[in-house]
């Protein structure tokens, strides 16, 4: 491979789309700060699959959580007073949100009911979560980026055992986002927005990291990476917010495709689905949709399915 050389395209089409009856154009306080003021219907985010195959998403401005058919019908789950940024299902079915305005959320999926989970640190509350995922061994480990960035390096890495202890991972991060553990469990993967960067935690025996780095350094857009995945072979998968793309690189940093958004350029996270998780299911915020393209290695079964 010539590692010079523009890797290459794969193309997405769309698989689904809110409806206009679900759309909800109105100013809110996350859209003021987060969106430049804009009016906004909504904004897709933290998508994630359940066992039977209907994928899960998150809208950010208008507190709701959506679940869609495998057919791309949308159905509100629930909406409640919040800003629900990142989404992930548990083992046993249990659905966890990254709330920006309330820190880290349970949704019950029968009864649509939402109750806090992890809401402050020392009776301190959290900066702004994002986003989530569950490590084998069932600790939740989560970022809160808030308003975080190169003015305020001070995002953190939490993680909450099993055992109800909540521990900070890393802090001084200028606005860390999506996350995901290579399939051994060694590295944690961390995408750092607004260092337009992704980050490689090394995970040790005591569960603390040591010797953290840059996995890899974007450029350009209008933002930076958002959300992440990875596939069987470790390969890692990472929307570009703010160029309308996802590049998927080798587990050695090696970049292998770009995927190409056919709709507007704030593609936010993404998950593997489809009958053979060779599909990559990829929220395009601007515009409400939810994009599809097919890659050639299935991605890896997340711990809700295990």
């Amino acid at each position: 491979m010539n590692l010079y050389a523009p890797p290459p395209v794969i193309k997405s089409e769309i698989f689904a789309r809110v409806p206009d009856n679900l759309r909800k154009t109105r100013r809110t306080d996350w859209a003021d700060i987060n969106a430049g003021g804009r009016e906004l219907d909504c904004f897709l985010e933290g998508p994630s699959f359940d066992r039977d195959g209907n994928l899960y998403l998150v809208d950010i401005p208008n507190g709701r959580i959506f679940r869609v058919s495998p057919q791309g019908d949308f159905q509100v789950v629930c909406e409640y007073d919040g800003e629900p940024n990142g989404l992930k299902i548990r083992k046993d079915g249990q659905i966890f949100i990254a709330d920006y305005k309330n820190g880290i959320m349970r949704l019950d999926p029968g009864s649509g009911l939402v109750s806090p989970y992890v809401t402050r640190r020392r009776l301190e509350p959290f900066k702004g979560c994002n986003d989530l995922v569950f490590h084998s061994s069932g600790d939740l480990f989560f970022t809160d980026q808030g308003q975080t960035g190169f003015q305020d390096p001070s995002g953190r890495v939490f993680r909450y055992t099993t055992a109800g202890e909540l521990r900070q991972v890393l802090g001084g991060i200028p606005s860390p986002n999506g996350l995901v553990f290579n399939p051994a469990e060694s590295i944690l993967y961390v995408a750092v927005t607004r260092a337009n960067a992704v980050w490689r935690l090394p995970i040790m025996p005591d569960g603390e990291v040591s010797k953290v780095g840059l996995f890899v350094q974007l450029s350009g857009g209008l933002a930076g990476p958002d959300g992440l995945a990875v596939d069987e072979e470790g390969s890692l998968a990472v929307c570009h917010a703010g160029l309308g793309v996802v590049w998927l690189f080798s587990w050695l940093g090696e970049p292998l495709f770009r995927i190409q958004s056919c709709a507007g350029l704030s593609t936010t996270n993404l998950a593997y689905g489809g009958p053979e998780r060779k599909s990559v299911f990829i929220t395009e915020s601007e515009t409400g949709t939810v994009l599809r393209a097919e890659l050639p290695v299935a991605g890896q079964v997340m711990y809700s399915h295990r």
